[in-house]
């Protein structure tokens, strides 16, 4: 358990909050929670009335953004804040617990991914969600760029036809900048648990969560594969997701891989009456091109720019406003993590 749970707070005055906002709390403010917070924050659709973080570093920047948050190094001063919500952008190891204690005390959760290191964790949280009857969400944001929400209605409206398969990619030029990605312990795996979770959620995401009869999967550390009993992290994976019914999923995900560019990012999806696919553009992480396909021609559904970094966290902070009660769509997280799990199983 670190800091974050045992701490005591340092906390400083706050600015009355407006009861007509979710009231939420921010435990770790790093990079992606203040780019959370600060989404928003901007567009009116909540109000930060504390903050938490380990680093004093980050705690001060996050801080200039949200200017009237109390501050404090501890989860239970958080909870003792009684917000609406918690957002939770901490190491992977801490999420399940960190959730679990405000869900518990009957606090909504919004956590980075992964919810869980493992199917049994990311269960849990799910089950507590369900206990409390508070809403849970995580940030799958992919899910929510104009281009993925464009074809999962070509999938759902059958326009694509019997669908053949799905083919996901995401390869990052770099590597995570924090040791604790490399250690198994504490985040749980490594590229597939970094990168590959997108992957296996939208490819799920889009074909409505069907049940996976077989996993085949390559893992591979600095160029050896990855078996029983290496404590090194994959940096390099490539799995096969067979569905009872339906389309065969391929993804493949990797850091460090020397591909000319930043990153390389693609969803597409192949059916007997068409096709469609979104790419990243020039290497980017955040433009994408997404098209769809009849035979050798294309057209355009969706281009930059596009400002989908935040959509996820806006669409549950709205839903949270409207309803603090347990959404039955977080089984399907529980679904990811599941695919996640065998993954690892079938490389080892």
């Amino acid at each position: 358990m670190n800091d974050l749970l045992r701490t005591a707070p340092a906390a400083r005055p706050a600015a009355p909050a407006d009861p007509a906002l979710p009231r939420l709390a921010f435990l770790g403010v790093g990079w992606i929670g203040r780019h959370r917070m600060k989404s928003l924050l901007e567009a009116g659709l909540a109000e930060a009335v504390a903050l938490a973080d380990a680093s004093p570093e980050a705690l001060e920047e996050a801080a200039r953004i949200a200017p009237g948050a109390r501050v404090h190094s501890s989860l239970d001063a958080l909870i003792a804040e009684r917000p609406d919500g918690l957002v939770i952008a901490t190491p992977s190891a801490q999420h399940a617990e960190q959730a679990i204690a405000a869900l518990e005390a009957g606090i909504a959760v919004f956590c980075q991914k992964p919810l869980g290191r493992s199917e049994a964790e990311a269960r849990a949280v799910i089950e507590a969600a369900r206990r409390a009857d508070r809403l849970l969400g995580v940030d799958f944001s992919y899910r929510h760029t104009a281009g993925m929400e464009a074809i999962r209605e070509l999938v759902r409206s059958g326009a694509l036809g019997t669908l053949l398969a799905l083919d996901l990619t995401f390869h990052n030029a770099y590597g995570p900048d924090k040791p604790w990605f490399y250690d198994r312990a504490l985040s749980g795996g490594g590229a597939v648990m970094d990168l590959g979770v997108h992957l296996v959620d939208l490819a799920l995401w889009l074909l409505d969560f069907p049940e996976i009869a077989h996993v085949d999967s390559h893992l591979s550390a600095g160029g050896e594969p990855l078996v029983a009993g290496m404590e090194a992290v994959e940096d390099f994976a490539v799995a096969t997701l067979t569905p009872r019914s339906g389309p065969v999923i391929r993804i493949a995900c990797s850091w460090r891989l020397q591909a000319g560019r930043d990153a390389v990012i693609e969803a597409s999806v192949y059916g007997t009456g068409g096709g469609a696919a979104m790419r990243n553009v020039d290497g980017s992480f955040y433009d994408f091109v997404t098209e769809r396909f009849h035979g050798t021609r294309r057209e355009a559904l969706a281009r930059p720019p596009e400002d989908w970094g935040g959509k996820a966290i806006a669409a549950w902070a709205a839903r949270l406003a409207r309803s603090k009660g347990f959404d039955p769509s977080a089984e399907g997280l529980a679904a990811v993590s599941a695919a996640i799990d065998r993954i690892y199983a079938a490389a080892r």
